[in-house]
């Protein structure tokens, strides 16, 4: 894998709450790449930051559904039922 490619799939480190707490324990979170796998992220690593990487956990979140102002739509994976009493 080519140098360019190493920045390519590593985007950005994850500075959060949770982030500073698991430096404790020598693991740091970097946002990546979402068509990158675990071997591309290990050699991105160890040859951006010249560090052994013992293992790489990956995790896919959701995005946010965006709404227009007089537009209203059900979020996903959930089903909206309407129920008319007569």
């Amino acid at each position: 894998m080519t140098n360019l490619r190493h920045y390519d799939v590593i985007l950005a480190p994850s500075i959060t709450e949770k982030s500073t707490l698991v430096s404790e324990q020598n693991q740091i979170i970097f946002n990546v790449a979402k068509d990158a796998s675990k071997p591309e992220i290990k050699a991105a690593i160890e040859a951006l930051f010249g560090v052994k990487v013992t293992a790489v956990n990956t995790l896919v979140r959701k995005g946010k559904l965006k709404a227009l102002p007089r537009l209203r739509w059900p979020a996903e994976g959930r089903q909206e039922g309407y129920r008319h009493a007569r």
